[in-house]
């Protein structure tokens, strides 16, 4: 009996031990800035604190109930578009004003081993995904939504491709359909207006699988000749190896008459929403950033990526910023080249869909020339941060200016949990803005009612630099050096 209850005084002892560790531990960083400090074109980024155990808050989702709708800016009307979807993620506007959803979930991952340490990991994170409303199998299914009549409410719900593997990503071009798996994307032939897609799949290329950051978005250029096609990372800070991160953290740029793709940015630990400057044609995307530094780092960010572009990922952040934790070797002079994002969104706020201000959009002048985006919602980060729908200016030259401006709240209550959380943006062919929220269901559509079509943006334009001689800068130097020497002062 002595042995027994020596027994169960340890365990008492350990229960406790556990469960007040548990409690220090599950409290987290709180946040000292707000989110609007950490967002803009100069946000305030503190010294980062490397955390063992990552802050958590995850908001519940518990739906809109009948009536009720997020709350919209002054001068904008929502109303729901369509409703009773399974887990709505990406939104694509066909020519003809039909619009397709893709219904999908992430894909299931086998467990390839690993130790004690990854099953922890695994298990909490399936934990977490369940009570962010994020977990369940895919419904893998391409829907198309059509407002037949115009009233601004969808009559057609009717699935047109499903047997697909977690797509995310779509865009259509001259009778086909281009879809993005997780691990691969595929052409269909498809007519405007038809309601099933009928042909086989065209596999144009592969994309590397599974689990982590696992959607895949799709953007065609403008003149339709190349796809870019976005790629998330497997992990944080690329704890798993570098070899894991192959094909990952980037954009591709595939050439659809040649069939090859080029890597055209990288760096990108997360890039989602994708969309061309109606200012200069180059393409932007939103960043989801690293996370274990605290609830006010690293901010999520809009940036534009030029052909060749790196963001620093994993080894660095915001160009100056090394990440001490990465175990990698960086690679030689990145210091030197990596670019500055330009516009913060603030901390884990999981900035996804993105779309740009366009000609006959009904969006009002308090939202015209700038960029709109959806917020999914943080999951580590007290207080919470995101859960909305926010614009940001651009002023004529095409730059981000001012902080984000709210367009769509009221998705987090007060006691923590969330009704919805807003996904992808898309515009609907009447110009009203359409945004998924993914855990509710819901299509929900946004516009001014009274606002006329916006004017479409001018394209900016100038004189090209004149043709200069190349010289060797050697012998300038040597000049300016023997100048120094003999004491002139050099303008």
């Amino acid at each position: 009996m002595a042995i027994l209850r020596k027994i169960a005084i340890a365990l008492v002892v350990f229960v406790v031990i556990a469960g007040g560790a548990f409690w220090y531990l599950s409290r987290g960083d709180v946040a000292d800035l707000s989110v609007e400090e950490v967002a803009g074109t100069d946000p305030v980024l503190q010294k980062g604190d490397a955390q063992t155990f990552p802050t958590v808050q995850v908001a519940e989702p518990v739906g809109w109930k009948p009536g009720e709708a997020p709350t919209p800016a002054e001068g904008l009307e929502v109303v729901r578009f369509a409703e009773g979807l399974e887990h709505p993620r990406t939104l694509f506007a066909l020519p003809n004003g039909d619009i397709l959803v893709a219904l999908t979930r992430a894909p299931k991952v086998e467990n390839e081993g690993g130790g004690i340490m990854d099953a922890i990991k695994g298990w909490v994170a399936e934990k977490l995904l369940s009570k962010a409303g994020a977990t369940g199998q895919s419904p893998n299914q391409i829907v198309l939504l059509r407002d037949a009549d115009g009233d601004g409410t969808a009559e057609v719900k009717q699935v047109i491709l499903e047997g697909l593997d977690s797509p995310s990503g779509m865009a259509w071009k001259d009778g086909t359909l281009f879809v993005a798996n997780h691990n691969a994307v595929n052409a269909y032939p498809y007519a405007l207006g038809s309601d099933k897609v009928t042909g086989a799949p065209r596999k144009l290329m592969d994309l590397a699988p599974g689990g982590g950051h696992w959607m895949r978005n799709l953007e065609l250029s403008p003149d339709g000749a190349q796809l870019y096609v976005a790629v998330g990372s497997v992990s944080n800070i690329g704890e798993n190896g570098m070899k894991a991160e192959e094909g990952r953290a980037l954009i591709w740029e595939y050439d659809l008459a040649k069939g090859r793709a080029r890597q055209f940015g990288a760096g990108l630990r997360n890039p989602n929403g994708l969309d061309f400057s109606p200012w200069s044609g180059e393409l932007w995307t939103t960043v989801n950033e690293r996370d274990m530094l605290g609830s006010d780092l690293v901010p999520d960010y809009l940036t534009n990526v030029p052909v060749g572009a790196q963001y620093g990922w994993p080894w660095v952040y915001y160009r100056t910023n090394r990440d001490r934790r990465v175990d990698a070797p960086m690679p030689r002079f990145l210091m030197e080249y990596v670019r500055n994002p330009e516009y913060a969104l603030g901390p884990h706020v999981a900035a996804l869909g993105m779309v740009f201000s366009k000609g006959g959009d009904r969006m009002g002048p308090g939202f015209s020339g700038g960029a709109f985006i959806a917020r999914h919602g943080s999951w580590n980060r007290k207080p919470p941060s995101g859960y909305d729908v926010i614009f940001v200016d651009f002023d004529d030259r095409g730059n981000p200016v001012g902080k984000p401006k709210p367009v769509l709240t009221g998705f987090l209550k007060s006691d923590g949990t969330t009704r919805g959380r807003p996904t992808w943006v898309e515009w609907a062919g009447d110009g009203s803005l359409l945004v998924s929220d993914d855990t509710a269901g819901i299509i929900w559509r946004v516009r001014s009612p009274s606002a006329a079509p916006a004017a479409a943006i001018a394209r900016l334009t100038g004189a090209s630099l004149q043709p200069r001689e190349l010289t060797d800068p050697r012998a300038k130097f040597e000049a300016d050096y023997l100048r120094r020497q003999a004491g002139e002062v050099i303008n």
